[in-house]
């Protein structure tokens, strides 16, 4: 059991467990219902990856997060929707070079960075994407370019507008529609150098020592260890504006020495995020960002199967089912020894009160975050709050990474008094 800071004034007591246990308690915020309806607000979960977040480094991810999270309310206290307030938290945690997204992205073997990131709108279902793209700071304002040209409809001659575009072909799109171009060599870090170099040398001895011995084997599985949260780390984020609409988005520079033209889960459909407004056919409106090893997300498309969980009468419940049956026990990963991922999830759906007027209406918002790696770090934030609450989940000592995973959450009642 993890006990967090107060939150509107509840004590917040959430699960960590990798074992079928709900939370004893639930964080709970009221939004004023002295508020008329039309009034802005909202709620935001973002996430700066599932991997490993080291303690020496633990302020700055959740500061990354924290300021991600005010980025993306001051959006809504704008009168923005969902869509540009999740735009605005990824541009924030891409600009953090402790994030491996946009500036100080893992290289590839080449030593250049590529990103992918992707958006996708619940109002609409329109989605957006870019895959492999260099020379670009912020990816996910490309991803979120190509949804808003997609949502004017078809381009000259009847053409299909394009949602997902890679390479060299995405850049001089962005490039074309005002998107300042960055040199890659700009968006280098320090430690993503660094990183590169060490792991590069690796290689480089690997191969001289010859890959079948134990040496290159040992030599292998240290670089993994040490390049830690850069290997699989990806951002996300998941919001619900006041008008019940839900979007989420996800950046990520992929694994570190990735092949050059390689595309992760970031990018792909129904892999890296997804976001569906409440319709006949589903009674709450669901949103999820997805970070760990992309490969494993894609071939379980594990964003579109936590959102379809969350259909289900218990989303705490469901969404532990649905990162054991369909992700670490999946039959796509049967051959994989360690099943390494993690999701943020919100859904919601409108409530009218009963008490202590019936006037009083507004959204309940189910928010959950799950890992199967070491750690992952989140932050959260509605449009009442002066701040951000940010937390690194760890796994339960003695569980094994890749095998356990660790699951917790939380209410937000957003309430407004109807006209």
């Amino acid at each position: 059991m993890i006990g967090l800071s107060s939150y509107a004034g509840v004590m917040e007591n959430l699960t960590n467990s990798a074992e079928e246990q709900r939370p004893s308690s639930l964080v709970i915020h009221v939004l004023s219902p002295s508020q008329k309806s039309g009034s802005v607000g909202g709620f935001v979960l973002v996430h700066a990856g599932a991997g490993y977040h080291s303690e020496s480094k633990a302020k700055e991810y959740k500061y990354a997060c924290k300021r991600a999270c005010q980025r993306a309310v001051d959006q809504l206290k704008a009168g923005a929707l969902a869509v540009e307030a999740v735009a605005a938290a990824l541009v924030e945690l891409e600009d953090s070079p402790f994030t491996n997204a946009g500036m100080g992205s893992n290289l590839n073997l080449s030593g250049e960075i590529e990103c992918d990131a992707s958006i996708m709108d619940g109002r609409s279902l329109q989605f957006g994407a870019v895959g492999a793209i260099s020379g670009i700071r912020n990816p996910v304002l490309v991803a979120n370019r190509l949804l808003t040209e997609a949502q004017k409809g078809k381009l000259s001659a009847g053409r299909i507008p394009p949602c997902f575009l890679v390479g060299r072909g995405a850049h001089e799109w962005a490039v074309g529609h005002g998107i300042a171009p960055c040199p890659s060599e700009n968006m280098a870090t320090k430690f993503s150098l660094s990183a590169y170099k060490r792991n590069k040398r690796k290689m480089e001895l690997a191969e001289k020592t010859g890959q079948g011995s134990k040496q290159a084997k040992k030599i292998r599985q240290s670089s993994v260890t040490e390049n830690g949260p850069g290997s699989l780390d990806t951002v996300g984020a998941v919001v619900v504006d006041l008008e019940g609409n839900v979007a989420a988005g996800v950046s990520s520079g992929g694994l570190a020495m990735k092949h050059p033209g390689r595309v992760g889960q970031a990018a792909n459909y129904g892999c890296g995020c997804w976001a569906e407004n409440s319709c006949n056919l589903n009674p709450f409106s669901t949103a999820v960002s997805t970070s760990g090893c992309g490969e494993h997300l894609i071939r379980t498309m594990l964003a579109r199967e936590c959102a379809t969980a969350m259909q289900a009468e218990d989303a705490h419940q469901a969404l532990l089912e649905a990162m054991q049956n369909k992700f670490i026990s999946s039959p796509f990963l049967a051959s994989e020894e360690r099943v390494l991922g993690g999701v943020i999830v919100l859904r919601c759906c409108r409530c009218v009160e009963a008490e202590p007027t019936p006037n009083i209406q507004g959204i309940l918002v189910e928010f959950l975050w799950s890992h199967t790696t070491e750690s992952m770090c989140v932050g959260y934030m509605s449009a009442q709050d002066s701040k951000a609450k940010t937390h690194i989940s760890r796994l339960p000592p003695g569980t094994v990474p890749g095998q356990s995973l660790a699951i917790e959450g939380g209410v937000c009642r957003l309430m407004a008094a109807a006209e």
